[in-house]
């Protein structure tokens, strides 16, 4: 083991692994997933969103106090509540499944067979390995097997599971089962093209480079159905 390379222990598959600290660089840096669902404890909802808050908050002014800053300032006295605040009740809100959509299905009285496309739904997500938006848009597809969901709610599921800590690859797949199961089909498709500023503004600082990632099911599998969702996806729409 080289110098200062500490091991620290994760779960890996269910797996109990040692990680060293250069290997936990190099996750962060290759933007490794560890698992399909969000890595959560036990315990991760006995507090409440108020008494996370105030924890935070604590925690959060130690850290501004460490980096020097003042918080007597009037700029700065405020941040640590502000920044509870956005962790909880804004971009990791979709930690707490409290926080899930409710989606009704609706018969498909008019019989529409063909494909439905919702695309350039817009996101904003943050990468689990540095806490640094992930901004992006999600189109989303499916065929109805003989129910219909509101069109806002495939807006809704998207922001539901992009406002917690998230890798993209993890989150592409989160949102394509989770339809599956509400639509009771395997006719979904999705494809996420984002830009991560994990990349953009630190590491590499590529700035023009983004993600692109898809997740397939049922009809999407054959070439003709998934092509026809993508030139959908290509389309150049203006209103």
């Amino acid at each position: 083991m080289k110098q200062k390379e500490t091991l620290l222990n994760i779960r890996v598959n269910g797996d109990r692994i040692e990680l060293s600290d250069m290997m936990i660089d190099e996750i962060g840096d290759n933007h490794i997933s560890t698992s399909i669902d969000t890595p959560l404890r036990e315990n991760a909802f006995e507090k409440t969103d108020d008494e996370k808050m105030v924890e935070i908050e604590k925690h959060f002014r130690s850290i501004m106090e460490i980096m020097g800053l003042d918080l007597n300032d009037d700029s700065l006295k405020g941040t640590p509540r502000r920044v509870a605040k956005m962790y909880i009740k804004e971009i990791f809100s979709g930690i707490n499944p409290a926080n899930k959509p409710e989606i009704a299905l609706f018969e498909n009285k008019y019989r529409y067979q063909e494909m439905l496309v919702e695309k350039n739904i817009s996101f904003y997500s943050n990468c689990e390995h540095h806490f640094v938006p992930i901004i992006g848009k999600a189109h989303v597809a499916y065929i109805s097997s003989g129910k219909v969901i509101g069109l806002s709610k495939l807006n809704r599921l998207v922001e539901y599971y992009a406002k917690r800590p998230q890798v993209q690859e993890r989150m592409t797949m989160q949102i394509g089962k989770d339809l599956q199961n509400v639509l009771e089909t395997e006719d979904v498709a999705i494809v996420i093209d984002a830009k991560h500023l994990c990349v953009a503004s630190r590491g590499v600082e590529d700035d023009t480079s983004s993600t692109i990632t898809a997740f397939y099911g049922g009809k999407f599998k054959e070439d003709k159905t998934r092509n026809e969702f993508l030139r959908f996806v290509e389309m150049k729409t203006e209103f």
